[in-house]
């Protein structure tokens, strides 16, 4: 597939409308004026960011609030689930919420790195390398600093909080700024915080977890070993992956390893190419539907067929981004970004190594890291700018990677106990990120003028403004990110693989 293909092809799904013959899409006065204005924000590029931002006010304001006790005694409520005397689940809300909830957001974000992994930028190592070696310059230099406040202390266990950049906000941050930052660094941004997502994910796994469980580790490690016989076996009926997916999350909460990974690892199992090719219909279905045999089984087939012509990965993804940036990671921004902010409290904070190593980290550390590894590799000529990118905007791009938010907030929870250091940590993520926000977008609208504005060598300036414009959201926090890079080229024949057991589940 070619870019103008691609180009219109993004149009004409941006272009598409509910059906008439929908409740959404009919004249009904509540369909115009409740459900398509709704639908047309949760399609809104920063949407899930202003409803991320209202909850965190939301949970400040409680927090802070005389019903501030209601807020505490709602998080500390237990549910409890039992089957019988084999399994007993009894869980504080705000439990449920880390450990349950957000595992469908790490899901989305393994769907991200398997997309990346198989037609995105990092399929490419000539294209990954330059965002690769910045992301690691962006966690490292972060941890150090924060180490170098805190090594030896109460808090020295959060060195990894300062490593996290939350792609929803940083990603959200440069689309609002719309033609102000060339196509290039915004993949190149995509790209960065998927490499950071797997840093992260690897010391959620490594260095957070509590006393490890052989028997439950062997049983997640079996459960791995079933999924790699059903891709084997050609299984694909999605009902059977949703059960076996709740098990495999059940064997690793069990186990000591943090049960968020499984939704990363089923994530990676997911296709990330289409099934069928995009060149037509198979010959017997079009025979069928050229004379006008629409039997059930043959509406049945063309639905397959029609499907099976957009990945899985694509296909959740499409359906979950909504559920995620509107309502698992505002009620995890709920649930976790209630802290108390008394006089006395911010002046503890801000005397504390915790707070001020978190807040130096993401803020000077992530700048400092993205941008002299990204000099580094320019420099000694392993890597070149993207096309369009000037240093000025490589410095706005590196601020915007210091909003640790969200994965920097589920990093906290992970490495302390005391309720005081956790929450010290959690006000230097809020200060660090809004002032990573506000000083990056700074940094990229001031130097707007001192970009050029060019497309990527081999595609027409108007092919990459009108990706620039049209291209849908493709991180999990739903927001805007161009995409002037074709994906990976499909087979002419009727199916296609991404390797030998590379098919596409029917969902």
């Amino acid at each position: 597939m070619d870019s103008h293909t691609a180009s219109d092809e993004t149009s004409l799904a941006s272009s598409l409308q509910p059906s008439p013959l929908t409740w959404i899409g009919s004249d009904r006065r509540l369909a115009r004026r409740i459900g398509r204005p709704m639908l047309r924000f949760s399609q809104f590029h920063a949407g899930g960011g202003i409803v991320l931002l209202a909850a965190t006010a939301v949970a400040l304001i409680w927090a802070n609030s005389p019903w501030r006790d209601s807020y505490h005694a709602l998080l500390e409520s237990h549910t409890r689930i039992e089957f019988g005397s084999l399994l007993v689940l009894d869980e504080q809300l705000e439990d449920w919420i880390n450990d349950a909830l957000m595992v469908v957001f790490f899901f989305v974000v393994g769907l991200e790195i398997k997309r990346e992994l198989v037609v995105g930028e990092l399929r490419r190592p000539s294209a990954a390398a330059l965002p690769a070696v910045a992301a690691v310059g962006g966690m490292v230099l972060p941890a150090t600093i924060y180490a170098l406040f805190n090594a030896g202390g109460d808090g020295s266990s959060g060195w990894g909080i300062p490593m996290a950049t939350d792609i929803a906000f940083a990603v959200g941050v440069v689309a609002l700024l719309g033609r102000s930052v060339p196509s290039s660094l915004k993949i190149f941004l995509l790209t960065l915080a998927i490499v950071d997502d797997i840093g992260s994910i690897a010391v959620i796994a490594i260095f957070y977890t509590s006393d490890i469980s052989l028997a439950w580790l062997a049983a997640a490690g079996s459960i791995v070993l079933l999924l790699v016989m059903m891709r084997l076996a050609r299984l694909w009926y999605t009902p059977l992956y949703l059960v076996v997916g709740v098990t495999f999350w059940l064997a690793l909460f069990k186990s000591g390893i943090h049960a968020t990974i499984a939704g990363v690892v089923m994530g990676m199992f997911a296709p990330a190419r289409p099934l069928m090719s995009r060149t037509r219909f198979s010959p017997l279905l079009q025979r069928f539907i050229s004379e006008g045999s629409l039997s059930v089984a043959t509406a049945r087939r063309a639905l397959f067929e029609v499907r099976e012509r957009v990945s899985v990965v694509d296909r959740i993804s499409d359906v979950l981004r909504p559920w995620i940036s509107l309502l698992i990671i505002p009620v995890f921004a709920l649930a976790n970004a209630g802290v108390e902010l008394s006089s006395g409290a911010l002046e503890d904070a801000l005397r504390s190594p915790v707070t001020i190593g978190i807040a130096l980290g993401l803020v000077i550390g992530k700048l400092a890291g993205v941008v002299s590894f990204t000099w580094l590799a320019v420099r000694l000529g392993f890597c070149e700018l993207p096309a369009g990118a000037t240093w000025p905007k490589v410095v706005g791009i590196g601020a915007v990677a210091g909003i640790g938010f969200t994965v920097s907030l589920f990093i906290t929870n992970l490495a302390f106990e005391s309720s005081e250091i956790a929450d010290e940590a959690k006000i230097g993520i809020l200060i660090a990120s809004a002032v990573a926000a506000v000083g990056g977008a700074a940094i990229l609208r001031s130097s707007k003028d001192a970009m050029s504005r060019s497309a990527p060598a081999g595609v027409p300036e108007s092919v990459a403004e009108s990706v620039d414009r049209d291209t849908p959201s493709s991180s999990p926090g739903s927001v805007a990110i161009d995409a002037t890079d074709p994906p990976a080229p499909l087979e002419t024949s009727p199916i296609t693989s991404e390797s030998t057991a590379e098919e596409s589940p029917t969902s």
